[in-house]
């Protein structure tokens, strides 16, 4: 007798949800009995398209309605603050820094230094304009978990590796549970099952020695990496199955929620070291006021969501979240009552190792950059240096102690970068 799941079949299913096996190194630390991924979590969340900082965390209202050109149509007086931090009065942005402030930290005023998506997303999540450099999660994932199952989850927007560690897709979570379940004939928890358990033991303990006959041949070490990992997973014991151990049973239908829900159980199973979420929409070139606000408010309360999975979970303190766009928008509107590229636009970062209740930078009322004296970090007339996203970086990079990491110092430093003390 034969398993149901074929290895065409499995390879089929794996490849539907997301699971990328050739470097997927799950199954194969698993096998080998190697350490989980250690907090602290990161997570990084992409606002794809352009976001406008002017409508969440750098206000800029108008002084009255008889402003010609103004930046927004709310007003100046109505600007709302949660202890340090000043944001717009639209959507969802009071119940979010209200509940959040103690734990973010705003950056304004950042010199994105370009105006192109494909360049302001390298630059914002790698810290580097040039093509070459991998996004900070993957090098964080690398440096500090290179052999925890999925070390490296995205869900889109930068994530690219030059090659230092396999991204792992999570899709459709009714495919990851037969993978993980490969016995069940469908994909609920009392599905009804191919073989009885008795049966399929059987099916399992051939299996192992099929394995261990085929490990013991003289294998390329290539070769016995790829037997491991597939015999791992059609025996259907691997860590795919924590996964499902901490997933809620209703799994959320909005696009952020679902990315947070299954960054945060990766995290909480010791599977993952790094998530990127990612939400588009925010190339608001027309109707920028209903347009813009509504992807802010689905922003927000997906970050909002994740921070309460991590709380449910229990790992809210071993957490971090960093929110950044391509760029930022004009600070006036087009003839078609939307905003255009900007290049000065807005981070922000939240949760452990962040100093809460700050804000670092500035802009002027046009949304024009203030520079700050790289020491203290206090806006100057004169003197002082913009804030770029290479700063930020090597703050980043600083804080996830992966800065000297060998592979960061041989292969993608941050060469002549200023040292700023933007994370204290």
């Amino acid at each position: 007798m034969t398993n149901n799941l074929s290895r065409r079949s499995f390879m089929k299913i794996a490849s539907a949800a997301g699971l990328c096996l050739g470097s997927f190194p799950t199954l194969a630390a698993a096998a080998e009995g190697k350490a989980l991924a250690p907090p602290p979590y990161w997570l990084f969340v992409h606002a794809g398209g352009g976001w406008d900082p002017t409508i969440l965390c750098d206000p800029k209202g108008a002084k009255d309605e008889l402003e010609e050109d103004p930046v927004n149509h709310y007003f100046t007086d109505d600007i709302l603050t949660a202890g340090n931090i000043k944001y717009a009065p639209i959507g969802d942005n009071d119940a979010f820094f209200q509940k959040h402030y103690k734990r973010t930290m705003v950056i304004n005023g950042l010199d994105c230094t370009t105006n192109s998506h494909t360049v302001g997303t390298r630059n914002t999540w790698s810290g580097k304009l040039a093509e070459g450099y991998p996004a900070l999660a993957a090098l964080i994932a690398t440096a500090s978990a290179p052999d925890s199952p999925m070390s490296y989850v995205s869900f889109g927007g930068y994530d690219f590796t030059a090659g230092t560690v396999a991204p792992t897709r999570l899709g459709n979570l009714g495919l990851i549970r037969r993978i993980a379940h490969p016995n069940r004939i469908g994909d609920e928890s009392d599905s009804p099952l191919f073989h009885t358990d008795k049966t399929f033991a059987r099916v399992m303990a051939a299996q192992q020695r099929r394995r261990d006959m085929l490990l013991g041949s003289n294998l390329l070490p290539k070769a016995r990496k790829s037997v491991g990992q597939l015999f791992k997973a059609r025996l259907g014991d691997n860590e795919i199955k924590a996964l499902l151990q901490y997933m809620p049973e209703d799994v959320e239908d909005d696009q952020l929620r679902r990315q947070a829900q299954l960054s945060m159980v990766a995290f909480k199973a010791g599977l993952a070291k790094t998530s990127n979420m990612t939400l588009g929409g925010f190339d608001t070139h027309g109707d920028h006021d209903n347009r813009g606000e509504s992807r802010m408010t689905q922003l927000l309360q997906g970050i909002d969501f994740a921070w309460d999975e991590a709380e449910r979970l229990g790992i809210a303190d071993d957490l971090i979240v960093v929110v950044g766009s391509d760029f930022a928008r004009t600070p006036r509107y087009n003839s078609g009552n939307g905003k255009d590229h900007w290049s000065i636009g807005s981070m922000m970062l939240m949760g452990k190792g962040i100093p809460g209740n700050t804000v670092i930078g500035a802009t002027t009322h046009r949304q024009e950059a203030v520079s700050v004296d790289p020491k203290t970090l206090k806006t100057v007339d004169s003197g002082g240096v913009r804030i770029e996203c290479k700063h930020v970086h090597q703050s980043m990079r600083k804080l996830a102690g992966v800065r000297d990491h060998e592979l960061v110092t041989s292969l993608f430093p941050l060469i002549g970068v200023e040292e700023m003390p933007l994370l204290g």
